[in-house]
């Protein structure tokens, strides 16, 4: 008897997830690789930075998601690269062969020309960042106690925020709420009102990405809540304790966290002519990797370029979602001798959120802001957390923040220093 088409797939995030769900329905033996052990729900690590909600409502084990499909397997191993002539994934651990290979890495932090002290910022691209942003904060208040230099003190205080994209929107809005209804509660001693909330922004508006209705709308609810915006505000340096523009201005703040970029991450084995701007990988209509037909990508480490769209689609998860449901099928059409179907992305729009019922969103259709977006958010995020346990919870804490105002944020769990 021949033995089963195996299926590697190398990233346990949303396409990654998507794609073993779909397939682990036909006949093949799949093993997803990652080096978590976990899925992480990435839009709302934002959230576990400022106190919100706790890593345990955004991450879900991988193997509980697969419990009851037999013809998956998981291994958490770091993926060195990959031999497409001997099709073989080479990891930490041992060698995995596989008859087709899916790549969905996804994506990391891009600092441009800022790489030599990107030690300097935090990021947002992990649960350990999250809580790193969140240990950071309660120490800086802490440190307060015992520092009598005012410069110190301003810098220890004030918070800086690069980009202003979804991410860099919303963990500003949340900051922004955690000083006025929080930290006044747990640190009576200190005027909060010396605390700054700066947003840089390169271009000329906040959250470029979606419409210029809701970049106007999410800038005026981000000054509502006393967020300092700077757009056409280029970061040239910061050297851990201040932030220097292209135009020399200066601006004290020890804490400064980068949502200004990311790039793909791919893996070794690649050959470098196949790899794109912001080191996506080039695909065809297929997902299939334009010099091997046995090897796939999905989501942001993928891209398909042509006239209708030079750039390829956009870094998003829905994208990822998407690829991951549509090359199950693909995969399964291969294994049964058909041909494949080009994939077509279905456009479902985007939204973002400032804080407590301010949020916008953008459909294919349609654009609306406020109370109704922000509830409209809310359920979209919490129905596509994985486990009934992770929206459960979530839904409880969401709905106490909401009647109390106040969070679980001040304990420092682990302390955090670079």
């Amino acid at each position: 008897m021949k033995n089963r088409p195996k299926v590697v797939i190398i990233g346990a995030g949303f396409g990654g997830i998507s794609i073993a769900k779909k397939l682990s329905k036909e006949n093949v033996d799949i093993i997803l690789i990652d080096r978590n052990n976990y899925h992480m729900f990435q839009p709302l690590l934002y959230q576990v930075a400022t106190g919100g909600l706790e890593p345990s409502n955004i991450a879900y084990p991988v193997r509980r998601v697969f419990r009851d499909r037999k013809n998956v397997k998981f291994r958490m191993a770091e993926v060195i690269n990959v031999n497409t002539s001997d099709k073989v994934v080479n990891t930490n651990l041992f060698p995995i062969e596989y008859d087709y290979l899916i790549i969905a890495t996804g994506s990391k932090n891009n600092f441009f020309n800022f790489d030599p002290i990107s030690d300097h910022f935090h990021s947002l691209k992990t649960v350990t960042d999250a809580l790193d942003i969140r240990n950071t904060l309660m120490q800086n208040l802490e440190k307060l106690n015992n520092v009598s230099d005012e410069t110190t003190k301003d810098a220890l205080l004030n918070i800086s925020i690069i980009g202003a994209g979804p991410a860099g929107v919303e963990i500003a809005g949340a900051l922004a709420e955690m000083r006025k209804k929080v930290l006044p509660r747990d640190f009576p001693e200190f005027d909060f009102n010396k605390m700054n909330i700066y947003l840089f922004e390169g271009g000329d508006r906040v959250l470029a990405n979606m419409s210029q209705e809701s970049s106007d709308v999410s800038l005026k609810y981000l000054t509502q809540l006393g967020v300092d915006v700077k757009l056409n505000a280029l970061v040239k340096d910061f050297d851990g304790n201040t932030i220097e523009l292209a135009d020399g201005t200066t601006y004290k703040s020890s804490t400064a966290i980068w949502t200004a970029g990311v790039k793909a991450a791919p893996i070794g084995g690649i050959a470098p002519k196949y790899i794109a701007k912001a080191d996506r990988i080039l695909v065809n209509e297929y997902n299939q990797l334009l010099n091997n037909p046995d090897v796939f990508a999905i989501g942001d480490v993928a891209v398909h370029v042509n006239d209708a769209d030079p750039q390829g689609l956009p870094m998003l998860a829905q994208v990822a979602i998407q690829q991951g449901e549509h090359l199950a099928k693909n995969i399964a059409r291969l294994c049964s001798q058909k041909e494949m179907i080009p994939f077509d992305y279905n456009d479902k729009g985007i939204m973002a959120t400032t804080g407590r019922n301010k949020a916008v969103v953008d459909l294919p259709r349609i654009k609306f802001q406020g109370v109704f977006a922000w509830f409209v958010w809310m359920f979209i995020h919490l129905m596509s957390l994985v486990g009934f346990r992770n929206k459960l919870i979530t839904f409880i804490d969401w709905t106490q923040n909401y009647f109390n105002y106040d969070r679980p944020l001040g304990a420092i769990i682990r302390k955090y220093g670079k």
